[in-house]
Formats: C-alpha cells, sequence, structure tokens
C-alpha cells in the first residue's frame, strides 16, 4: 500500500508475467489424499526493514488455524497448513511469488499483503492462475473493482473508496473547510486521489485546495507540508507509510504551533514501526489514523475466544498485538476460508472461489458477518466499520 522501487518497462513485466506463470496458466483442483494438508499461502512483505503488516497478517491467520485444526481442520478431518512467500514490496518478486503459489497443487487460497503496488501488479498473473486472492490490508479500489469474472478477489479490509471520504466527513465535523492532501506517488495515492474527486463531486465542504505528492525514498516532506499551508490547507490528508510518516510528524513537531495544523492519515502507517521512528514528536502534533477495528472494542465474546488462542503465540494482553488490524482482518477471514473448504466440499480452487461468495454466516472478531461476500459484493467491510484512533503514550492505537 506504499511505495516500491522503480519498476521496469511494462512489455518487460509483461514478458516476465509470461515466462514465469507458463507452467501455472491451468487451472486445476488440489488432489491431496484425504488427511494430507490443504495448503494456504501469504505473501507479504516480510523481509522489508521495520515492517510489521506481513508478521501481523501471518499471526492473524496462525491463530485462526490453530482453532480450525483443533476443532477438526476441513474437509472432515484435513489440517490447514501456512506456506509463506517474501516479497519485500517488490513487485517482481511478487509476480514470481505468484507462480510458485500456483505451482501448489494443494495450495486453494493466498493472503496478499499491505502494499496496493504489489498488489495491482500482481492482478494479470492472478487472474491468469486462478487462485482466490484474499486482500486483507491492502485498500486500492482497483484490487477488487478488476473488471474480471468471475473475480478472484475477496478483501477484508479498508478500501480507499470508503477512507477518503470518512477522513474527509471527519476533517469537516471538525470545522475545517478547506483541506489539502498529501499523497504518494504510487497506485496507491492515486486510488486515493479518485476517491476525493469522487467525494468531491457531491460534497462542497470540505474543499481541497491543494494536492502535494512525493516520491520514494524522500528524505524530507516539510516544503510539500508548506506548499498546502500556503494553498489554504488547514488540516492535511496523508497517504503515507510509516517510514514517510514518520519523517513528517518530526519536522511538523519542529514548526512553531501556528504553522502546525491537523494530519488526519490513512492506514499505512500502522504497518510498521512508526511510532518509534517518530518519536516524542508524534505528542507535540495532532494526528490521527483511520482503522476498521480496535481491540479496545471488541465484543467480549469474539476477544475472549481469539486472545485464549494468541496466548499460545505470546500475546498477552491487546497492547502486544502490533498492527492490529492486520491480525484482526487476517483472523476473520481465515476463518471465513475454512468455511468456504467446507462449502465447496473440496480443496479446489475455483469451487473454493465460488463457496467464499455462499458462506452464509461468520461471528467474528470484527464484526458479524451476515453474510460475509455475495455474488455482487467481494468487500466484507463497510463504513460502518470505520473509525479515528490515536497513538497513546506507550505506542497502542486506541480509538478517539
Amino acid at each position: 500500500m506504499t511505495h516500491t522501487p522503480a519498476a521496469s518497462s511494462g512489455v518487460s513485466r509483461r514478458s516476465f508475467q509470461a515466462s514465469l506463470l507458463a507452467m501455472a496458466a491451468v487451472p486445476f483442483a488440489a488432489k491431496a489424499a484425504d488427511g494430507n494438508p490443504v495448503l494456504v499461502g501469504i505473501d507479504g512483505e516480510f523481509g522489508l526493514q521495520n515492517s510489521t503488516s506481513a508478521q501481523s497478517i501471518e499471526l492473524g491467520v496462525r491463530i485462526a488455524v490453530d482453532q480450525i485444526n483443533a476443532a477438526g481442520g476441513v474437509l472432515r478431518g484435513r489440517p490447514l497448513q501456512i506456506v509463506t512467500k517474501d516479497h519485500r514490496s517488490i513487485p517482481a518478486r511478487g509476480i514470481r511469488n505468484i507462480a510458485e503459489f500456483a505451482a501448489m497443487p494443494e495450495l486453494v487460497a493466498l493472503f496478499g499483503g499491505r502494499f496496493s503496488p504489489v498488489v495491482i501488479e500482481q492482478l494479470p498473473a492472478l487472474k491468469q492462475v486462478k487462485i482466490p486472492f484474499l486482500a486483507v490490508w491492502s485498500a486500492a479500489d482497483a484490487i477488487v473493482d478488476n473488471s474480471s469474472n468471475p473475480n478472484y478477489a475477496f478483501r477484508l479490509s479498508l478500501r480507499d473508496g470508503l477512507a477518503m471520504p470518512f477522513m474527509l466527513d471527519k476533517v469537516a465535523k471538525r470545522g475545517f473547510e478547506r483541506v489539502g492532501l498529501l499523497l504518494t506517488n504510487t497506485a496507491w495515492g492515486r486510488s486515493n486521489r479518485a476517491a476525493v474527486e469522487k467525494y468531491a463531486a457531491s460534497h462542497a465542504v470540505p474543499r481541497v485546495v491543494g494536492t502535494a505528492w512525493y516520491n520514494w525514498q524522500e528524505r524530507s516532506l516539510v516544503d510539500k507540508y508548506h506548499k498546502l499551508l500556503a494553498s489554504g490547507s488547514r488540516a492535511i490528508l496523508l497517504v503515507a507509510n510509516d517510514d514517510e510518516a514518520a519523517i513528517l510528524v518530526k519536522e511538523v513537531a519542529a514548526l512553531p504551533k501556528a504553522r502546525q495544523v491537523p494530519i488526519l492519515s490513512h492506514w499505512g502507517v500502522t504497518g510498521g514501526k512508526f511510532f518509534d521512528e517518530a518519536g516524542p514528536a508524534l505528542n507535540e502534533v495532532d494526528f490521527s489514523v483511520i482503522q476498521t477495528f480496535s481491540f479496545f472494542q471488541a465484543r467480549p465474546a469474539p476477544l475472549a475466544r481469539f486472545m485464549a488462542t494468541a496466548r499460545k503465540f505470546g500475546i498477552r494482553r491487546i497492547e502486544d498485538i502490533e498492527s492490529p488490524v492486520g491480525v484482526a482482518h487476517a483472523y476473520d477471514m481465515a476463518h471465513i476460508l475454512a468455511k468456504a473448504i467446507d462449502v465447496a466440499g473440496a480443496a479446489d480452487r475455483a469451487a473454493v472461489r465460488n463457496a467464499l461468495e455462499r458462506v452464509r454466516l461468520h461471528d467474528g472478531l470484527v464484526k458479524r458477518y451476515a453474510p460475509p461476500f455475495t455474488s455482487t459484493r467481494h468487500e466484507a467491510l463497510g463504513p460502518d466499520e470505520l473509525l479515528m484512533a490515536r497513538y497513546r503514550q506507550d505506542g497502542a492505537i486506541v480509538p478517539v
């Protein structure tokens, strides 16, 4: 959902995809013998320095899988088994990983990581191999709105088309009539800009008075911040991840109070070591971040079930959970996937895809899904789940 190193040309990338996927292009069913594991993949940014998002997704999946297997697994006794691969936020690695996952006959679905630009580059490969793709963090609208029929992408996560209107409404409710956008120059940033333009077509307030774009590895954002202030911005919507956001927070904290305006951030900042990187400066800035879920507001019974198993993985209290939305989303999605596998009656990718649209109910950690997905809706979350949060002095992300 953030920056990626510069990619090769579209032609060379298509050639690269074609060569990697040649052996995996033919759809097939998983045909392991009864009792053999059913494989679930996780493709994420495990090796990216200071990132915690892939690890949080894996933790959520592992807690759910532990519960599912303890209850008998799927398909009358087959355990789920997790396979992970690291793309380090590099699209070419992600494309290669898709081919390797597709070559595993027992693999029935694939969880994706945080970075929308990586997933968008992977979409042609995902369409070709026809593996159910479960987006539990990446928010770009195009991941699910991908013009595929049948559509193999399912999202239990925030999407930009919900995030930006929600934050703009919050800006208006706080009385700020003019807002500036500070966006990453990636597919994720452009997805958010499109969501703002759609919102502006039917809302006079707040008015977007300036947009500033930054590129990966920029070491200062304060000039762009000053540009937005000069345009009349009285609040700023930020689309960034932990590293760039920490740079901005430290720079803004060093300014006179009269030059500081509220910053409402997309949730990429929560996928890494933002709190540590920003340091004491975070206490000096009016900084809030959108979320879809807070463990501090979870319903008691689902939270108790989750924590009973999470303790096996070193989680003693909810404050121990890094990147909480990744954990919660992945946990719920893994349980929904297990139900879909049983509805399908076989570890078959196409059957599981169809069954994901037919799971009728799951009483999850984030919400009660009734149903999670349908044939016309591959988004499990909606505006009712959205909230703004802040970092507490101990680093916990708590609702405003």
